[in-house]
This record gives C-alpha cells, structure tokens and sequence, in this order.
C-alpha cells in the first residue's frame, strides 16, 4: 500500500464522531460520487454522507443556500454564479476530481456510425432534419437534450454548437437516465449522455472535430485525447468548511478513490 493511501485508511479509522455531509448536484457525476462515498463510509464507520442528483445548476444553488456541503459539477462555475457567491460574501473552492467523455447516442437501429461536430451542430440546432441527410435512413431526426440546469447541457452547447442556442423544438429531458429511456424507444432519435451511462439499449458514434479522423466514446480514446468530448468533472464546496470536507475529497483524489473512478468508467485526475 502507498504511503499516501496508508496515511489516509489511518486517519480515517482514527476519526470518530465525523459530522454527517451532503452532496448534491451534476446526474453525471452522481455515480462516482455514491460509489466513492460508500467506500468512505466502509473504511470510516462514524461517516456519514448523502449523495442526491438533479444537475449542476441545482448543485451550486443549493451550496449557495447551505443545503448541501459538496456541489457536484460537471461544467465550470458561471460568471452568475460567481456572482452570487461574491454577494452572499462567501468563498468556493473548486476541485477537479475526474474528466468524463461525452457521448452522441442514437437508436440501436440507426444505421449511421458518425458524425462530424458541425454535423451535429445542424442537426442540434435544426439546420438538418432527417437522418437521410447524414447517411441514413429517411427518417426525421428527433433530438433529445437535458434541461438548461445541466452542466452536460451547457458544456455539449460550448464545445459541439461553439455557443449558439439548441433548435427551439428540442425535447428537453430532466436527467440522464430519461434521454437514455427516450432514445431508446425512438427510432429517429438523438442525444447525449456521460460515457459511464452507455448501455445497449443505445448506441454510440463515433465522432470527428476535423471531418478527417473519428474516434469513437471509449475509455481509451477519452484518455489518449482521440475523442474530442471530454470535460473535466468537479467538486465545490465553501471554503470556511474544508475541515469538514477535507476527508471525502481526500479519499476521492487517493489512488483508492481514482481507481474507483476508472472502473466506474470515467477518467482519473491522476494518473497511476
């Protein structure tokens, strides 16, 4: 066992009586958080923490109204948000604790296997309607999004539509695992989700920033940067309780904590 790792089993078996701490915010990041936060509370016995989704943007809003202790992010705080929290005079701190790549899925059936990014940018913003278009059968496209409170919302509209608005008749969905339902039952369908919730009941494509070289949403091509989706995932929390927080975030940036990260299939801060 590395030194890192013994140090920190040690002090959490020393610590008793560990105040109980919530995390709440980005669907994406849900999984690695209750994951890592179950393996937390096994090593320290006296932990006790509650992980809850419902999106970035709930995330930080409830940090700002201290409802919860951790913000689970999958996009980087807004200038509004900064905002706020310069207002209610208080201090985030901000820590990336693993990258995840985001994948463009489609019914099993389609028969399109990929995309270029100003491709996606017309289907997304309406420009191109019907997979015949693209390749593939003539069928109109029907595309799914999450709501606007989603980090993988906003970051998907930064990087793959470089900033201009979604088309207005996009289906918004409230979470990952109903764009993940509502492709899945529509032929014509498009949409996106974080890589660790690919299953197959969908299917990926792959996809290309340079219309030369395509590179399909997997682990590897996520890690040797092939796959040109990919975000950094956070963690923020109010600096005057990093005493509170500090043995959870330890643990989640401890090779333990990354190795649980990579197996849950995202992509580990730090490498092995």
């Amino acid at each position: 066992m590395k030194t890192r790792e013994l140090l920190l089993l040690l002090a959490l078996t020393a610590t008793t009586g560990m105040q109980a701490q919530r995390i709440k915010g980005s669907d994406t990041v849900l999984p690695i958080a209750q994951q890592t936060a179950e393996r937390f509370m096994i090593l320290n016995p006296s932990a006790r923490v509650t992980v809850t989704g419902g999106g970035t943007g709930v995330g930080i809003s409830a940090l700002l109204d201290q409802t919860t202790d951790i913000a689970m992010a999958s996009r980087a705080i807004k200038f509004s948000e900064k905002m706020k929290v310069k207002a209610a005079g208080e201090d985030l701190a901000e820590v990336p604790i693993a990258y995840d790549a985001l994948a463009v899925v489609v019914h099993p059936s389609n028969p399109v296997k990929q995309l270029t990014r100003q491709q996606l940018e017309d289907i997304f913003r309406g420009k191109i309607t019907n997979w015949q278009q693209v390749g593939g059968d003539d069928r109109k496209i029907v595309v799914y999004s999450r709501e606007t409170s989603s980090g993988t919302y906003e970051f998907f509209k930064e990087s793959v539509l470089k900033n201009k608005n979604y088309m207005s008749s996009s289906l918004s969905m409230p979470a990952t695992g109903a764009i993940i339902q509502s492709v899945s039952q529509t032929r014509g369908a498009i949409g996106y989700v974080g890589l660790a919730y690919v299953s197959p009941r969908i299917k990926t494509l792959a996809v290309s920033y340079d219309g030369q070289h395509y590179a399909a949403p997997t682990l590897e091509n996520a890690i040797n940067k092939t796959y040109p989706i990919v975000r950094p995932l956070y963690y923020y929390y109010n600096r005057k309780n990093a005493s509170i927080v500090a043995p959870l975030l330890d643990f989640i940036l401890s090779a333990a904590g990354q190795k649980i990260i990579k197996e849950s299939g995202y992509i580990p801060v730090h490498k092995e």
